[in-house]
C-alpha cells in the first residue's frame, strides 16, 4: 500500500498546517503504510510572518517549502499521478486555499491548479480513497465542480468553536455541487460511495490531542478503504 500526501508549502498561514501533516505522517507509518510527499512546483500566493501575521516581502516556492516538512523527500506534483498511489492524503492549511485554489480570496469562484485538479480527479475516477482533513475539502469538492460527483464533506460544525466562518464555507461548497456535513473536531465523515474521508482538525477550536484524534480515525478509514479495494 502506497500513500500520498499532497502538501501546499509549510506553515499554516500560507501553506500546509504543519502539525496536521506531520501527524498524518506519523500516523500512516503506524499504520505500516509506505507514503510519499507531492507539492506543486509553483509560488506561493504570498509568504506571512507567522509571528505578527502579516505579509512579508519575499518570495517563496510550494515545492521548496513543501520539502521542509518532507525532510527533503518530496516530488514535483506535475510528475505525479494516480498510477504512483493506492490513495490520497490532504492535509489543511491556508495553503490549500491559496496555494492549490483561490478561495481565500474569491470562494468558490477562485480557480484552482491545473495538476491539483488532475490529480484529484484521476483518483475519483479510478475510485481510489482521498483523505482530505482541515480547509482542504474546499480544494476537493472545487476540483470536481462540474463532474457530477457529489461529495459529503466537512469542515467542522456551526455548534462548536471555530475560528472561522463554517456555515459561509458550507455554502460556497454547495455552489461547486459539494455536499457539506457537520461534524465536530475528533470525528470524521466517510463518503462511501465515493471512497472519500474527511474530518475538521484545526477548522474548529481544538488541543493538538484532540486534532490528533481526529487524525488517527481519518487515517485509520482511508487504509481500511485502501484495503477494501485491493481485496476487491
Amino acid at each position: 500500500m502506497k500513500i500520498g500526501v499532497l502538501l501546499s508549502g509549510s506553515g499554516v498561514y500560507d501553506g500546509a498546517e504543519i502539525q496536521e501533516s506531520v501527524l498524518i505522517l506519523l500516523a500512516l507509518a503506524q499504520s505500516g503504510v509506505d507514503y510519499f510527499c507531492i507539492a506543486p512546483n509553483i509560488e506561493q500566493h504570498h509568504v506571512i510572518n507567522h509571528l505578527t501575521g502579516e505579509p512579508m516581502d519575499e518570495k517563496r516556492n510550494v515545492l521548496t517549502e513543501s520539502a521542509r516538512i518532507a525532510r527533503g523527500n518530496i516530488k514535483d506534483l506535475a510528475e505525479v499521478s494516480a498510477n504512483d498511489m493506492d490513495g490520497l492524503v490532504m492535509p489543511g492549511g491556508f495553503g490549500v486555499a491559496k496555494n492549490f485554489t483561490k478561495w481565500a480570496f474569491e470562494g468558490s469562484k477562485g480557480e484552482i491548479n491545473k495538476d491539483v485538479k488532475r490529480l484529484i480527479n484521476e483518483i475519483v475516477k479510478e475510485h481510489k480513497p482521498i483523505a482530505a482533513v482541515c480547509m482542504s475539502p474546499t480544494t476537493l469538492a472545487k476540483a470536481l465542480e462540474g463532474t457530477g460527483v457529489e461529495a459529503n464533506l466537512t469542515v467542522g460544525t456551526t455548534k462548536e468553536k471555530s475560528p472561522y466562518q463554517i456555515a459561509e464555507i458550507n455554502e460556497e461548497m454547495k455552489k461547486v455541487g459539494a455536499n457539506p456535513i457537520l461534524c465536530s473536531v475528533t470525528e470524521v465523515i466517510t463518503d462511501d460511495v465515493n471512497n472519500i474521508v474527511s474530518s475538521p482538525c484545526y477548522m474548529m477550536e481544538g488541543t493538538i490531542a484532540q486534532i490528533n484524534e481526529g487524525i488517527q480515525k481519518t487515517i485509520a478509514k482511508l487504509v481500511e478503504l485502501v484495503t477494501l479495494q485491493k481485496e476487491d
